[in-house]
């Protein structure tokens, strides 16, 4: 089922005349408000130690849930910046204190993210982090754990969403 399915009524005047606009809009024949449905920022961090390993997570949540994965999450609508987001992310994540000063961006990848039910577009923004080996790193909200790894002992198959196993991919391909 299409995202915009889910919505039968106009989020601003409540008319049942919510129709279809294109793939990613709905407009509303009563009041003429036109919803879009755009991706979600969100952010992935390429946490790296002067070893050159990885920092790599254990999903703790649905989706992926026991996957790899690396640290990151959604942009709060508060006016919070990607990196602002990122900093939060890693904080809430790892424990691990760092300033934007310390992000590198490295690209962007799309993705789907499976919520509630729903599946949401995200714009996933990755960034380079470069932390000491030594930095105390203990796994918080929803990471079961996480741990140092080699690059060549990295296996991308074991990311459980494709944005992130695709950005593991790219980063590899820079680093072997």
């Amino acid at each position: 089922m299409h995202y915009l399915e889910k919505f039968k009524y106009c989020p601003a005047c409540g008319s049942a005349r919510f129709v279809k606009n294109d793939f990613k809009s709905k407009h509303c024949e009563e009041c003429r408000f036109t919803y879009f449905f755009n991706p979600a920022a969100a952010v992935v961090s390429v946490i790296v130690n002067e070893k050159g390993e990885m920092l790599v997570c254990r999903r703790a949540c649905e989706p992926a849930k026991g996957t790899l994965d690396l640290v990151g999450g959604f942009a709060d609508p508060n006016g919070e910046t990607s990196e602002e987001a990122m900093v939060r992310e890693i904080n809430e994540e790892t424990g691990l204190e760092v300033s934007t000063n310390q992000l590198e961006y490295l690209f962007s990848q799309p993705n789907t993210y499976l919520f509630s039910g729903l599946t949401v577009n995200t714009l996933d923004a990755f960034f380079l982090v470069r932390v000491s080996s030594e930095a105390k790193i203990t796994a918080h909200d929803d990471v079961a754990e996480c741990w140092w790894v080699k690059p060549e002992d990295i296996r991308p198959e074991e990311f459980g969403l494709d944005s992130i196993r695709n950005g593991v991919i790219r980063w590899l391909e820079r680093q072997l």
